[in-house]
């Protein structure tokens, strides 16, 4: 990103060329300050525009500018003539103003876009005006890349000597509009910003000005943009990370931490308030130590990763929602000492095959395997008595397709068979009807009395008392 008031002496304009668009001409100006270059397209009344503003507030002499010419003017040879006579003008001002750069021609040239002093003179014009609404009305406050990464470089500058007098342009307004934002999102891009050599993702940036922040969504960021997260460990209760190639947990938890490795787990790298992490759509494979640095996690999600088994997790004595949907997984052994007190799995779009994994988790409500491998109804045997779960998913997998899939599930669950929701949608009186029929056929084969009997002779003998 363009630093202007660090490179005023590496700093040109050159108009390089003319384009005609719709019958229109328009003139290429090329701006370079150090490395960073951008493109911007005026017309010949765009200068005169500017001049005029020029000339009455600050000081540049009024014939400066190339005049105007009514006919003939679309000719091949004047409009070059008019782009050497504008290169001279642009270069000539650009010399005069250089150390004062004024409001009107930094917008001209687009400094507002690509540079880190003006691009913060409008945020601060824009959080005076309209800050306190914006966080009244807003759910999520979105900043860019360069937005955050010109308040992060704006904090390592004195202040430069073309500050604005005026209230309104004044950085503090942009800090104290983050130290009150609660919501964040930020969107990263590989894309070349507008008409210059800025890629956002190649920018750093921290989140030390956000103070208050409770909600992160961060989409399509590496991490190593991010050089620290400030007070946010004391302060965040839900963070998203999507679509940004993280492999690890830490790359985040510990983005701040040099060394990432199991002695970096000091209380002052501990998530206090985090309860909900969504790190859906990256590369993760493993979940790692640094899940202990979020003890009061209370939802997970990990959908559309490459994870192949479970690690050891029971640390996370609050978690009660684990979305691993699109992953890996072909088994699921012993989950019970792994999980904890879970309350709702989703392992749907995986490639498991058997529900024995599942046996143990006596506080498990909710079990999505839809789009799985199972071909066996029998499975169910394992889960049939687990006594919270209400909500089954086996949609798409084989085993939905044999014939009376649902009463062979529903009827597994005995008693309970009118609680359970499969697939979405509870059993129909005529689906248990025929699920106690093939009940009874069951256990009078296996030569016990079926539940449903048990309940009606209970009764029949009270009566008779």
């Amino acid at each position: 990103m363009s630093s202007f008031v660090n490179y005023r002496s590496d700093s040109t304009v050159n108009v390089v060329e003319a384009l005609s668009k719709d019958n229109v001409t328009f003139y290429k100006i090329v701006v370079k300050v150090g490395s960073v270059q951008w493109e911007v397209l005026h017309r010949y009344n765009d200068f005169v525009e500017l001049h005029e503003k020029l000339v009455s507030d600050h000081g540049v002499a009024k014939d400066l500018l190339p005049p105007k010419k009514v006919i003939r003017n679309k000719t091949p040879k004047f409009v070059e003539q008019r782009r050497e006579a504008l290169n001279d003008y642009l270069k000539n001002v650009f010399k005069y103003l250089l150390l004062t750069m004024p409001s009107e021609f930094a917008h001209f040239l687009h400094f507002n876009l690509y540079d880190i002093f003006f691009l913060l003179q409008d945020l601060a014009k824009k959080l005076y005006l309209e800050g306190d609404k914006l966080l009244e009305n807003e759910k999520s406050h979105k900043f860019s890349i360069l937005e955050l990464h010109a308040i992060s470089e704006r904090f390592k500058m004195a202040c430069p000597p073309t500050e604005k007098v005026d209230q309104m342009f004044d950085f503090s307004h942009i800090l104290d509009f983050c130290s009150q934002v609660r919501s964040l999102s930020i969107e990263g891009s590989y894309e070349k910003l507008g008409m210059s050599n800025i890629i956002p993702n190649e920018l750093y940036f921290d989140l030390i000005s956000f103070k208050s922040l409770i909600d992160l969504k961060v989409l399509g960021v590496p991490m190593g943009c991010i050089q620290s997260v400030g007070s946010l460990r004391e302060s965040l209760v839900s963070l998203s990370v999507h679509i940004a190639s993280v492999v690890t947990l830490n790359e985040f938890l510990l983005v701040d931490v040099l060394h990432k490795d199991q002695s970096s787990l000091a209380d002052t790298v501990i998530w206090k308030k985090l309860t909900v992490i969504n790190f859906a759509s990256n590369n993760i494979d493993n979940v790692d130590w640094a899940i202990r640095l979020v003890p009061k996690l209370q939802q997970l999600n990990l959908s559309s990763n490459k994870l192949t088994e479970l690690c050891d997790i029971s640390c996370l004595h609050d978690l009660q929602v684990l979305n691993l949907s699109m992953n890996r997984f072909s088994m699921c052994l012993n989950w019970h000492a792994k999980i904890g007190n879970i309350v709702k799995i989703d392992l749907s779009q995986n490639k498991i095959e058997s529900l024995q994994g599942f046996s143990k988790l006596y506080s498990l409500e909710s079990l999505d395997l839809g789009c799985n491998l199972i071909d066996d109804v029998e499975e169910v045997q394992y889960i049939c008595n687990l006594p919270c779960l209400e909500y089954l998913w086996l949609t798409a997998n084989p085993v939905a397709s044999s014939i009376d899939y649902r009463v062979k599930v529903i009827e597994q669950f005995n008693a309970r068979m009118s609680e359970i929701c499969l697939d979405n949608e509870k059993a129909s009186e005529k689906e248990l009807d025929t699920a106690r029929v093939l009940q009874a056929l069951r256990i009078v084969k296996e030569g016990k009395t079926p539940s449903f009997l048990q309940n009606n002779n209970s009764s029949h003998s009270f009566n008779r008392s």
